[in-house]
């Protein structure tokens, strides 16, 4: 398992490069022939290839378990560099070992232990490699969302939290963006005749924070503005992007209605608001019973399990969106995601196998 992790990990996969997407698609797709599936690489000019796995496919007419998986990493070509494939104390490092490649190859391994012990699941097995999962599944959202329709159930790569707790929630995830335009003049002699479009921009932005409602869990951070030219001139431009986090779909539908209903503070600003909520919630009732089973099957093999909640998204958010029962959090166990000291703890990789194997085969 460590062998096939360091290959990934060394083929570096950024979200915005095709070429390096595409390199690490074909390396699982041919990891998955190798363990006896039959994979499929889904080719697009605007991203990288999409990978599919099916096993045990034409024996059954059940519906499939769904395991999710992506192959983008936050890390540009290059990391590798400055931060190699090492093993340290137990730890392995290096950029996207524990999101999420560990969890794939968790993933493959659970599929042939699964083989080589005969057992056969009740149900097909689908596996789905997103490309692009990183900055926001634009690619292949709609794919994810008919695989999910077709599915049983959805399990979900992504790493553990803390202590190798599994996902049983996650927050939605929206981005907005405010742009003020204003009326320049210079700042020295007539700025009564300009507009200010920074000093309008900040005020939209204090009352934006006054949306928030973090005791409940809907949380607002602004994340980049942008505005002016000189500092003897009245600014007429100001933007900014803005990251909101809700808990419920309903807190979706109330945060875009008031980011919408601005209206502008200063006589002669123009507001405009774009974007929206992207990401629904992975909302606990449709994990419950799946975190029930794998509790109980952790438990058979000496693993105790807790859930936890997270503010982060993932393509599980889609899958449970429309209904289907997911779990979340199934790959690797360690810390330091997006981090210069990302890491995975060695010897979770084939407890976390076993444990995804165990879920395959009993559902």
């Amino acid at each position: 398992m460590l062998a096939c992790l360091q290959q990934a990990v060394e083929i570096e996969s950024p979200s915005r490069s095709k070429p390096a997407l595409d390199r690490i698609g074909a390396f699982f797709a041919w990891e998955f022939e190798r363990a006896g599936g039959r994979a499929q690489l889904h080719r697009r000019m605007d991203s990288g290839n999409a990978v599919t796995a099916e096993f045990w496919s034409s024996r059954h007419a059940h519906k499939p378990i769904l395991i999710l998986g992506h192959t983008d990493t936050v890390w540009e070509v290059g990391a590798l560099s400055t931060m190699p494939f090492r093993i340290r104390n137990g730890r392995a490092y290096g950029p996207g070992v524990l999101d999420m490649k560990s969890g794939i190859v968790c993933g493959l391994w659970a599929l042939k232990a699964l083989r080589e012990l005969k057992i056969e699941p009740r149900h097909p097995v689908r596996f789905f490699l997103n490309p692009d999962e990183e900055v926001g599944s634009r690619a292949f959202r709609s794919q994810i969302e008919g695989e999910a329709k077709q599915a049983s159930v959805c399990l979900v790569l992504e790493p553990a939290a803390e202590g190798g707790a599994l996902k049983t929630a996650r927050k939605g995830v929206g981005e907005f963006r405010v742009v003020v335009h204003g009326r320049s003049a210079h700042a020295g002699i007539e700025p009564q005749a300009g507009t200010n479009a920074i000093c309008e921009l900040a005020r939209q932005l204090l009352r934006i924070e006054g949306f928030a409602r973090p005791r409940s869990g809907l949380t607002i951070n602004t994340g980049f503005i942008e505005g002016g030219a000189r500092p003897n001139v009245v600014p007429e431009y100001a933007s900014a992007t803005i990251d909101v986090r809700i808990p419920r779909l309903r807190d979706g539908v109330a945060i875009e209605r008031k980011m919408r209903s601005l209206k502008p503070f200063a006589p002669g600003a123009h507001l405009t608001v774009t974007g929206g909520i992207n990401r629904p919630p992975m909302e606990r009732r449709v994990s419950r019973s799946l975190f029930r089973k794998a509790q109980e099957l952790g438990g058979q093999l000496g693993m105790r399990l807790d859930e936890a909640s997270t503010g982060g998204g993932s393509d599980g958010n889609f899958t449970a969106a429309l209904g289907v029962p997911t779990l979340d959090g199934l790959g690797g166990v360690g810390g330091g995601a997006h981090a210069r000291n990302e890491h995975i703890i060695i010897r979770e990789l084939p407890r976390r196998a076993a444990l995804l194997a165990a879920l395959i085969a009993n559902l």
